[in-house]
Protein backbone atom coordinates (compact mmCIF):
# COMPACT_ATOMS: atom_id res chain seq x y z
CA UNK A 1 0.00 0.00 0.00
CA UNK A 2 1.09 3.54 -0.62
CA UNK A 3 2.16 5.54 2.43
CA UNK A 4 1.11 9.17 2.13
CA UNK A 5 3.25 11.89 3.67
CA UNK A 6 2.16 14.82 5.85
CA UNK A 7 -1.44 15.94 5.15
CA UNK A 8 -1.92 13.77 2.05
CA UNK A 9 -4.86 11.35 1.87
CA UNK A 10 -5.52 8.50 -0.58
CA UNK A 11 -9.17 7.81 -1.41
CA UNK A 12 -10.90 5.15 -3.51
CA UNK A 13 -14.22 5.98 -5.19
CA UNK A 14 -17.34 4.24 -3.88
CA UNK A 15 -19.67 3.13 -6.66
CA UNK A 16 -23.29 2.06 -6.65
CA UNK A 17 -26.26 2.34 -4.33
CA UNK A 18 -25.93 1.47 -0.69
CA UNK A 19 -28.44 0.79 2.07
CA UNK A 20 -27.89 2.76 5.25
CA UNK A 21 -29.32 2.42 8.76
CA UNK A 22 -33.12 2.32 8.68
CA UNK A 23 -33.20 0.62 5.28
CA UNK A 24 -32.99 3.84 3.26
CA UNK A 25 -31.39 3.54 -0.15
CA UNK A 26 -28.53 6.02 -0.56
CA UNK A 27 -27.28 6.83 -4.05
CA UNK A 28 -23.83 8.47 -4.01
CA UNK A 29 -23.16 11.42 -6.27
CA UNK A 30 -21.64 10.38 -9.56
CA UNK A 31 -18.47 11.42 -11.35
CA UNK A 32 -20.64 13.38 -13.83
CA UNK A 33 -21.77 15.60 -10.94
CA UNK A 34 -18.14 16.69 -10.37
CA UNK A 35 -18.29 15.57 -6.74
CA UNK A 36 -17.68 11.94 -5.84
CA UNK A 37 -17.99 9.83 -2.73
CA UNK A 38 -14.92 7.95 -1.63
CA UNK A 39 -13.49 5.83 1.13
CA UNK A 40 -10.23 6.93 2.77
CA UNK A 41 -7.69 4.12 2.32
CA UNK A 42 -4.54 5.79 3.71
CA UNK A 43 -3.63 8.99 5.58
CA UNK A 44 -0.38 10.82 6.24
CA UNK A 45 1.02 11.69 9.66
CA UNK A 46 -0.43 15.22 9.73
CA UNK A 47 0.04 18.82 8.72
CA UNK A 48 3.35 20.39 9.76
CA UNK A 49 2.92 23.97 11.00
CA UNK A 50 5.40 26.80 10.47
CA UNK A 51 6.67 26.21 14.02
CA UNK A 52 7.33 22.53 13.25
CA UNK A 53 4.42 21.01 15.19
CA UNK A 54 2.45 18.16 13.63
CA UNK A 55 -1.33 18.61 13.60
CA UNK A 56 -2.98 15.17 13.20
CA UNK A 57 -5.50 14.73 10.40
CA UNK A 58 -9.21 14.61 11.22
CA UNK A 59 -9.96 11.87 8.69
CA UNK A 60 -8.87 8.29 9.23
CA UNK A 61 -8.76 5.11 7.20
CA UNK A 62 -12.25 3.81 6.47
CA UNK A 63 -13.98 7.23 6.60
CA UNK A 64 -16.43 8.06 3.80
CA UNK A 65 -15.91 11.50 2.28
CA UNK A 66 -17.00 13.74 -0.60
CA UNK A 67 -14.44 15.46 -2.82
CA UNK A 68 -14.12 17.08 -6.25
CA UNK A 69 -12.56 14.50 -8.53
CA UNK A 70 -10.96 17.29 -10.60
CA UNK A 71 -8.98 18.51 -7.57
CA UNK A 72 -7.40 15.10 -6.93
CA UNK A 73 -4.49 13.38 -8.65
CA UNK A 74 -5.33 9.93 -10.04
CA UNK A 75 -2.82 7.26 -9.03
CA UNK A 76 -2.78 3.63 -10.23
CA UNK A 77 -1.40 1.21 -7.65
CA UNK A 78 -1.57 -2.61 -7.83
CA UNK A 79 -4.34 -2.39 -10.43
CA UNK A 80 -6.47 -0.10 -8.25
CA UNK A 81 -7.26 3.54 -8.99
CA UNK A 82 -6.74 5.81 -5.99
CA UNK A 83 -7.06 9.58 -5.68
CA UNK A 84 -4.40 11.64 -3.92
CA UNK A 85 -5.50 14.86 -2.26
CA UNK A 86 -4.75 17.01 0.74
CA UNK A 87 -7.11 16.83 3.69
CA UNK A 88 -8.21 20.44 3.07
CA UNK A 89 -9.53 19.38 -0.37
CA UNK A 90 -12.08 17.04 1.23
CA UNK A 91 -15.50 18.70 1.16
CA UNK A 92 -17.16 16.78 3.97
CA UNK A 93 -17.25 13.48 5.82
CA UNK A 94 -20.28 11.16 5.67
CA UNK A 95 -21.81 9.07 8.42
Amino acid sequence: MLRPLRDVVFVSIIKGDEKVAGGLLYKPLTVEDGVVEGKVVAVGSGLITDSGHIVPLEVKEGDRVLFHKASAMEVKHNGETLYRLREEQILTGLQ
